[in-house]
């Protein structure tokens, strides 16, 4: 009895001396306030309503753009197009990938961690040491990389060079759309939460995940694909890897590329904060929706054309205002015959460059004629994960914004257009997009909870 008397004791002793609240519903303590950092590159877009579709000529009477008033969280917006030398990033990752996993069965504990040398706890399969430094021209490793570079029967002049054709990004992702819905087949009745309501009764989350491999290696030939008869083979030679064009806006780029590049840049950021002790991860970069995109290009004018504001293509100088097909084919009128540096133009309101103009830029919605007339009006997105085995039709993404080789109609703001998720264009881009925390960027989290205290 004493033994129990002393055990008890020391339990109350012990749950008096946590951080209970002094039995006050106080939530959990000492968790580190949240300041979400403006991603670098990118400027802030705040929530606001507009009225969607608003100021198009609807040259050919399609009725695709029907105005609506529509709603948008805040978020934050690529202020350029993604560019060739940032796209390069991506495609060394890959290369670089390929390399130590083929380089880690000869050395594993130079170019693989299998273990946590902290806990002990070990890694199946093992993470990629990024800090191991890649010998591409030693002598052992040269015979492992050697399936890495085109074979000898298909180099030019003997030129060794990789061979992109491997270059294959592995990425899963989570399919919320499917693990939301319910499953109505059973008695027509469903418990609010309950795992048995996911479809097909299927209560194992792993049936969700998606997995998807994706060739990184932009189409160079998409200069020659969209133009037969045209001299683009200085283009199609030097356009991605020449350091003249590092600047330009990346294209040649397919939906499911620009997809699988966002995944990408979510993963080498939350990688660094992950290295940091007590870093929140940040929420994902994704490609804008429709109706984000259009909210960020109209900069704050409601019912304008144009990113700039104004009505015209053109400032009170004379001078074009974006990049495109001006003047029945002037194409160097404006500045540029093909694409031109990123922000060779002024920004809108917002501080997004080249929103009309330069390339047209993928979005992260699949394209209906009629999607305004059945989305919700706060933030809106129609999405459909096509399949392979899908028809064309609904392998169709949403395309904005215009390009340089697009007569004046297609800049407008409102302009709505699509192509092919795994088709590529020579005047296709895109940019990226990451949510933001909150409800508006000038709220304080900290002051707000004092007064909640309060």
């Amino acid at each position: 009895m004493k033994r129990v008397f002393l055990y008890l004791a020391a339990l109350i002793i012990l749950g008096s001396c946590g951080s209970s609240g002094n039995g006050e519903l106080v939530g959990v303590q000492n968790r580190k306030p949240y300041y979400q950092p403006t991603p670098y590159g990118m400027a802030y877009i705040p929530l606001g309503s507009f009225t969607m579709g608003a100021g198009e000529e609807d040259a050919d009477y399609a009725l695709i753009s029907q105005p609506r008033t529509v709603t948008i969280a805040a978020f934050y917006m690529d202020e350029t197009e993604i560019t060739n030398n940032e796209y390069r990033q991506f495609v060394f990752w890959v290369r670089d990938s390929i390399a130590r996993v083929l380089l880690g069965d000869m050395n594993p504990e130079e170019y693989l961690i299998e273990e946590d040398r902290k806990t002990g706890e070990f890694f199946d399969p093992p993470y990629l040491n990024w800090d191991s430094r890649i010998d591409w021209d030693g002598e052992e490793e040269r015979d492992i990389l050697a399936e890495m570079y085109l074979p000898e029967h298909e180099r030019y002049f003997r030129k060794k060079e990789f061979d992109t054709r491997k270059f294959n990004y592995e990425y899963y992702w989570v399919d919320l759309q499917a693990a939301a819905k319910k499953d109505f087949s059973q008695d027509g009745n469903v418990e609010a939460g309950s795992l048995n309501n996911r479809p097909q009764g299927l209560q194992d989350r792993s049936v969700y995940v998606r997995k998807e491999v994706v060739n990184v290696y932009p189409d160079t030939l998409v200069w020659l694909y969209d133009y037969s008869y045209s001299f683009n083979e200085p283009l199609t030679q030097k356009y991605f890897w020449h350091p003249a064009y590092d600047n330009y806006p990346v294209v040649g780029v397919n939906w499911r590329q620009a997809k699988a590049f966002c995944v990408w840049r979510t993963q080498i950021k939350n990688s660094f904060l992950a290295s940091k002790k007590g870093d929140a991860s940040i929420h994902d970069y994704r490609l804008p929706t429709e109706a984000e995109w259009e909210w960020a290009a109209r900069g704050g004018h409601d019912f304008n054309p144009y990113p700039w504001g104004g009505p015209y293509t053109r400032n009170d100088k004379g001078c074009f205002l974006g990049n495109y097909k001006p003047l029945r084919g002037n194409y160097t009128d404006d500045g540029g015959a093909t694409p031109i540096i990123v922000a060779h133009y002024p920004p809108n309101d917002w501080g997004l460059y080249d929103m009309s103009g330069n390339v047209a830029e993928w979005t992260a919605d699949a394209f209906d004629e009629s999607s305004y007339n059945f989305t919700w009006d706060l933030n809106p997105h129609y999405q459909y994960n096509a399949d392979i085995n899908d028809p064309a039709v609904l392998k169709r993404k949403v395309v904005r914004g215009g390009s340089w080789k697009d007569v004046g109609y297609y800049l407008q703001v409102a302009a709505r257009s699509y192509e092919y998720q795994d088709t590529a264009k020579s005047y296709i881009g895109f940019r990226c997009v990451q949510p933001y925390l909150g409800r508006q960027k000038d709220d304080n989290p900290a002051k707000a909870s004092h007064i909640y205290k309060k």
